[in-house]
Protein backbone atom coordinates (compact mmCIF):
# COMPACT_ATOMS: atom_id res chain seq x y z
CA UNK A 1 0.00 0.00 0.00
CA UNK A 2 1.50 3.33 -0.90
CA UNK A 3 0.67 6.96 0.79
CA UNK A 4 -1.75 7.86 -1.91
CA UNK A 5 -3.84 4.60 -1.36
CA UNK A 6 -3.61 5.45 1.83
CA UNK A 7 -4.67 9.21 1.32
CA UNK A 8 -7.70 8.00 -0.33
CA UNK A 9 -8.75 5.77 2.63
CA UNK A 10 -8.85 8.71 4.70
CA UNK A 11 -10.87 10.82 1.80
CA UNK A 12 -13.40 7.76 2.06
CA UNK A 13 -13.97 7.92 6.15
CA UNK A 14 -14.13 11.12 6.10
CA UNK A 15 -17.09 10.94 4.20
CA UNK A 16 -18.90 8.20 4.89
CA UNK A 17 -18.51 9.39 8.77
CA UNK A 18 -19.71 12.75 8.38
CA UNK A 19 -23.35 10.70 6.58
CA UNK A 20 -24.14 10.16 9.71
CA UNK A 21 -24.29 13.58 11.70
CA UNK A 22 -27.87 15.28 12.08
CA UNK A 23 -29.48 17.81 14.23
CA UNK A 24 -29.74 15.37 16.94
CA UNK A 25 -27.19 16.95 19.88
CA UNK A 26 -26.65 13.85 21.78
CA UNK A 27 -25.90 11.77 18.64
CA UNK A 28 -23.79 14.43 17.10
CA UNK A 29 -21.80 14.69 20.66
CA UNK A 30 -21.10 11.04 20.56
CA UNK A 31 -20.40 10.50 17.05
CA UNK A 32 -17.72 13.42 17.84
CA UNK A 33 -15.70 11.39 20.19
CA UNK A 34 -15.45 8.11 18.05
CA UNK A 35 -14.24 10.61 15.07
CA UNK A 36 -11.60 12.11 17.93
CA UNK A 37 -10.88 9.13 19.39
CA UNK A 38 -10.32 7.68 15.82
CA UNK A 39 -7.89 10.20 14.91
CA UNK A 40 -5.69 9.73 18.24
CA UNK A 41 -5.61 6.09 18.07
CA UNK A 42 -4.24 6.82 14.57
CA UNK A 43 -1.74 8.71 16.09
CA UNK A 44 -1.24 6.32 18.88
CA UNK A 45 -0.63 3.16 16.37
CA UNK A 46 1.46 4.81 14.40
CA UNK A 47 3.85 5.69 17.12
CA UNK A 48 3.74 1.93 18.58
CA UNK A 49 4.60 0.21 15.17
CA UNK A 50 7.16 3.00 15.14
CA UNK A 51 8.65 2.34 18.15
CA UNK A 52 8.56 -1.06 17.45
CA UNK A 53 10.72 -0.81 13.84
CA UNK A 54 7.96 -1.56 11.48
CA UNK A 55 8.91 -1.28 7.93
CA UNK A 56 7.12 1.94 6.20
CA UNK A 57 4.89 -0.34 4.29
CA UNK A 58 3.59 -2.24 7.90
CA UNK A 59 3.25 1.03 9.98
CA UNK A 60 0.93 2.54 6.60
CA UNK A 61 -0.98 -0.67 7.10
CA UNK A 62 -1.08 -0.28 10.92
CA UNK A 63 -2.53 3.40 10.25
CA UNK A 64 -5.15 2.47 7.70
CA UNK A 65 -6.42 -0.16 10.67
CA UNK A 66 -6.32 2.86 13.32
CA UNK A 67 -8.18 4.34 10.86
CA UNK A 68 -11.07 2.06 9.92
CA UNK A 69 -11.02 -0.01 13.34
CA UNK A 70 -14.02 1.47 15.00
CA UNK A 71 -15.88 2.31 11.48
CA UNK A 72 -18.78 0.44 12.83
CA UNK A 73 -19.07 2.37 15.85
CA UNK A 74 -20.85 4.92 13.39
CA UNK A 75 -24.03 3.07 12.13
CA UNK A 76 -24.41 1.39 15.38
CA UNK A 77 -24.98 4.14 17.32
CA UNK A 78 -27.26 5.87 14.68
CA UNK A 79 -29.15 3.10 14.21
CA UNK A 80 -29.06 1.80 18.40
CA UNK A 81 -28.22 5.28 20.16
CA UNK A 82 -25.94 3.11 21.70
CA UNK A 83 -21.90 2.01 21.92
CA UNK A 84 -22.79 -1.04 24.31
CA UNK A 85 -22.39 -4.08 21.88
CA UNK A 86 -24.49 -6.57 23.98
CA UNK A 87 -27.45 -4.30 23.87
CA UNK A 88 -27.08 -3.52 20.45
CA UNK A 89 -25.13 -5.24 17.55
CA UNK A 90 -20.94 -6.48 17.80
CA UNK A 91 -19.04 -3.29 16.66
CA UNK A 92 -16.33 -5.33 15.10
CA UNK A 93 -18.27 -7.41 13.18
CA UNK A 94 -20.42 -4.73 11.87
CA UNK A 95 -17.07 -2.98 10.74
CA UNK A 96 -16.18 -5.64 8.20
CA UNK A 97 -19.62 -6.10 7.11
CA UNK A 98 -19.35 -2.16 6.37
CA UNK A 99 -15.91 -2.03 4.76
CA UNK A 100 -16.96 -5.25 2.38
CA UNK A 101 -20.50 -4.04 1.50
CA UNK A 102 -18.83 -0.49 0.39
CA UNK A 103 -15.99 -2.29 -1.46
CA UNK A 104 -13.64 -0.24 0.82
CA UNK A 105 -10.31 -2.55 0.28
CA UNK A 106 -10.83 -3.65 -2.75
CA UNK A 107 -7.48 -1.78 -4.58
CA UNK A 108 -5.21 -3.56 -1.57
CA UNK A 109 -3.05 -6.49 -2.17
CA UNK A 110 -5.07 -9.68 -0.73
CA UNK A 111 -3.10 -10.23 2.32
CA UNK A 112 -3.04 -6.35 3.27
CA UNK A 113 -6.71 -6.54 2.93
CA UNK A 114 -6.90 -10.21 5.52
CA UNK A 115 -4.56 -7.74 8.12
CA UNK A 116 -7.38 -4.93 7.89
CA UNK A 117 -10.28 -7.28 8.69
CA UNK A 118 -9.30 -9.49 11.17
CA UNK A 119 -7.71 -6.34 12.86
CA UNK A 120 -11.19 -4.63 12.43
CA UNK A 121 -13.16 -7.66 13.42
CA UNK A 122 -11.07 -8.85 16.50
CA UNK A 123 -10.12 -5.42 18.17
CA UNK A 124 -12.75 -6.19 20.49
CA UNK A 125 -12.57 -9.56 21.68
CA UNK A 126 -12.26 -10.47 25.29
CA UNK A 127 -9.11 -11.92 23.73
CA UNK A 128 -7.42 -12.89 20.59
CA UNK A 129 -7.86 -16.11 18.72
CA UNK A 130 -5.25 -18.87 19.42
CA UNK A 131 -4.25 -19.65 16.03
CA UNK A 132 -3.96 -16.47 14.75
CA UNK A 133 -0.23 -16.70 13.74
CA UNK A 134 1.95 -13.79 12.13
CA UNK A 135 1.03 -10.53 10.68
CA UNK A 136 -2.20 -11.09 11.58
CA UNK A 137 -1.42 -11.16 15.08
CA UNK A 138 0.74 -8.48 14.92
CA UNK A 139 -1.69 -5.99 13.71
CA UNK A 140 -4.69 -7.30 16.23
CA UNK A 141 -1.93 -6.72 18.59
CA UNK A 142 -0.95 -3.44 17.62
CA UNK A 143 -4.55 -2.01 17.61
CA UNK A 144 -5.68 -3.79 20.48
CA UNK A 145 -3.07 -1.82 22.40
CA UNK A 146 -3.47 1.32 20.68
CA UNK A 147 -7.45 1.54 20.98
CA UNK A 148 -6.51 0.71 24.91
CA UNK A 149 -4.12 3.59 25.58
CA UNK A 150 -6.47 6.23 23.67
CA UNK A 151 -9.57 4.84 25.98
CA UNK A 152 -7.97 5.37 28.60
CA UNK A 153 -7.70 8.82 28.18
CA UNK A 154 -11.27 9.46 26.79
CA UNK A 155 -12.16 7.21 29.97
CA UNK A 156 -10.52 9.85 32.46
CA UNK A 157 -11.63 12.79 30.86
CA UNK A 158 -14.93 12.00 30.95
CA UNK A 159 -15.42 10.63 34.24
CA UNK A 160 -13.71 13.98 35.38
CA UNK A 161 -16.52 15.94 32.91
CA UNK A 162 -19.58 13.43 34.30
CA UNK A 163 -18.29 14.00 38.00
CA UNK A 164 -17.88 17.81 37.92
CA UNK A 165 -21.17 18.24 35.82
CA UNK A 166 -23.83 15.33 35.84
CA UNK A 167 -26.68 17.28 34.23
CA UNK A 168 -24.83 19.13 31.48
CA UNK A 169 -23.04 15.99 30.39
CA UNK A 170 -24.19 15.02 26.92
CA UNK A 171 -22.40 11.59 26.49
CA UNK A 172 -23.48 8.09 26.85
CA UNK A 173 -23.61 6.46 30.23
CA UNK A 174 -24.04 2.70 29.67
CA UNK A 175 -24.19 1.25 33.03
CA UNK A 176 -26.36 2.60 36.57
CA UNK A 177 -24.34 5.03 38.33
CA UNK A 178 -24.26 3.84 41.40
CA UNK A 179 -22.08 3.02 44.66
CA UNK A 180 -21.90 -0.70 44.32
CA UNK A 181 -19.94 -2.82 42.62
CA UNK A 182 -19.73 -6.53 41.77
CA UNK A 183 -17.82 -8.90 43.65
CA UNK A 184 -16.66 -11.18 40.83
CA UNK A 185 -15.35 -8.31 38.45
CA UNK A 186 -13.42 -7.29 41.42
CA UNK A 187 -11.62 -11.00 42.13
CA UNK A 188 -11.23 -11.27 38.11
CA UNK A 189 -9.04 -8.06 38.34
CA UNK A 190 -7.49 -9.79 41.63
CA UNK A 191 -6.58 -12.86 39.57
CA UNK A 192 -5.23 -10.72 36.58
CA UNK A 193 -8.56 -12.24 34.35
CA UNK A 194 -10.11 -10.24 31.88
CA UNK A 195 -13.48 -9.64 32.10
CA UNK A 196 -16.49 -9.93 29.31
CA UNK A 197 -18.58 -6.61 29.10
CA UNK A 198 -21.61 -8.55 29.57
CA UNK A 199 -20.82 -8.73 33.03
CA UNK A 200 -20.52 -5.37 33.79
CA UNK A 201 -23.52 -4.48 35.83
CA UNK A 202 -22.85 -0.82 37.46
CA UNK A 203 -20.37 1.97 36.42
CA UNK A 204 -18.06 0.90 39.14
CA UNK A 205 -17.68 -2.20 36.64
CA UNK A 206 -16.99 -0.74 33.74
CA UNK A 207 -14.23 1.14 35.95
CA UNK A 208 -12.83 -2.28 37.20
CA UNK A 209 -12.80 -4.07 33.75
CA UNK A 210 -10.94 -0.99 32.42
CA UNK A 211 -8.29 -0.91 34.90
CA UNK A 212 -8.14 -4.55 34.81
CA UNK A 213 -7.25 -3.76 31.12
CA UNK A 214 -3.56 -3.53 31.82
CA UNK A 215 -3.22 -7.78 31.52
CA UNK A 216 -4.02 -7.38 28.22
CA UNK A 217 -1.58 -5.00 27.06
CA UNK A 218 0.71 -6.81 24.33
CA UNK A 219 3.68 -4.36 24.53
CA UNK A 220 5.54 -3.09 27.19
CA UNK A 221 5.57 0.27 25.09
CA UNK A 222 2.45 0.51 25.53
CA UNK A 223 2.12 0.05 29.30
CA UNK A 224 4.92 2.51 29.75
CA UNK A 225 2.86 5.11 27.45
CA UNK A 226 -0.27 4.89 30.23
CA UNK A 227 2.59 4.92 32.89
CA UNK A 228 3.87 8.18 31.82
CA UNK A 229 -0.06 9.83 31.31
CA UNK A 230 -0.60 8.81 35.05
CA UNK A 231 -3.52 7.62 33.46
CA UNK A 232 -4.17 4.16 36.37
CA UNK A 233 -4.03 6.55 39.52
CA UNK A 234 -6.45 8.92 37.46
CA UNK A 235 -8.87 6.06 36.87
CA UNK A 236 -8.02 4.87 40.75
CA UNK A 237 -9.91 7.93 41.82
CA UNK A 238 -13.09 7.28 40.58
CA UNK A 239 -13.50 4.31 42.30
CA UNK A 240 -14.70 3.69 45.77
CA UNK A 241 -12.42 4.14 48.63
CA UNK A 242 -12.35 1.01 50.33
CA UNK A 243 -9.98 -1.63 51.45
CA UNK A 244 -11.17 -4.09 48.61
CA UNK A 245 -10.46 -1.58 45.67
CA UNK A 246 -7.24 -0.11 47.18
CA UNK A 247 -6.36 -3.93 47.22
CA UNK A 248 -6.98 -4.33 43.23
CA UNK A 249 -5.66 -0.85 42.77
CA UNK A 250 -2.20 -2.52 44.38
CA UNK A 251 -2.10 -5.64 42.71
CA UNK A 252 -2.52 -3.50 39.17
CA UNK A 253 0.20 -0.97 40.22
CA UNK A 254 2.52 -3.81 40.88
CA UNK A 255 1.93 -5.54 37.80
CA UNK A 256 2.56 -2.57 35.75
CA UNK A 257 5.81 -2.16 37.83
CA UNK A 258 6.72 -5.58 37.09
CA UNK A 259 6.41 -5.13 33.30
CA UNK A 260 7.95 -1.93 33.20
CA UNK A 261 10.90 -3.38 35.52
CA UNK A 262 11.55 -6.50 32.91
CA UNK A 263 14.09 -6.27 30.74
CA UNK A 264 13.68 -6.01 27.04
Amino acid sequence: MDQDQLDRFKHWFGEYTAGFYNDDAYVNANLQLKQEHTERTVQEIVLLARELGLSENEIRAAELIGLLHDIGRFPQFARYRTYNDPRSVNHCQLGVEVLRSEGVLETLATEERRWVETAVGLHGRKALPSALKGQALLFAKLIRDADKIDIFRIVVENYQQYRDDPEGFLLEIELPDVPEYTPDVLQAVLNEELIDSAKLYTLNDAKLCQLGWVYDFNFTASLRRIDQCDFLPKLFSFLPQDEQIERACRKIRQYVDTRLAAPG
